[in-house]
């Protein structure tokens, strides 16, 4: 897969393409994180807006609706500007750009917790942990993040089934 660099806040960040202009199929959670880095945008232009009706809500109760109209109003027609298609489709793409750094965290946890465990094994005096299963955890970790059709290995075999089926009536 080809990389492309972002240029960022003056460092140079390895990212992989979003595999597509088509939206692919997300989990819930994909999703979820993909709204997170939208509404961070959306409230990082509309700063100073939000700014302005937070300093006039400070220390107001039930007469912030009256006293903070103005400043409501302002604030969310801005964020109502700056919330667009093209928006959300550039937190998307910025989500998927992320995947690499992503990665690399969960393999950081996986070594530290890895490496914790095999402290405290051996402080305690526990025995070492089967190399097979440590080994198949490192595995799945390098296996990286789930995007989009990937077939479940139920559904696998199933249509392996199946096309052993059909070349079976073929040839009779």
């Amino acid at each position: 897969m080809a990389t492309m660099v972002a240029e960022g806040a003056g460092d140079q960040a390895e990212r992989l393409p979003m595999p597509s202009r088509n939206p692919l199929p997300l989990s819930a959670s994909q999703e979820a994180q993909i709204r997170d880095i939208f509404h961070a945008r959306v409230r990082k232009k509309c700063a100073d807006e939000i700014k302005a009706f937070a300093d006039c809500a400070l220390g107001r109760t039930f007469t912030t609706s009256f006293a903070c109209r103005e400043p409501h109003r302002i604030m969310n027609s801005c964020m109502k500007a700056h919330a667009t298609q093209e928006e959300q489709d550039a937190a998307r793409e910025e989500w998927f750009a992320q995947r690499l750094e992503r990665q690399r965290e969960r393999e950081r946890k996986a070594r530290r917790k890895a490496e914790q465990e095999a402290f405290l094994r051996e402080w305690w005096g526990l025995p070492e942990k089967d190399r097979e299963a440590a080994q198949r955890e490192m595995e799945k970790l390098k296996r990286g993040e789930r995007v989009g059709g990937f077939p479940s290995r139920s559904r696998t075999s199933q249509l392996q089934g199946t096309q052993q089926r059909h070349a079976e009536e073929e040839g009779r």
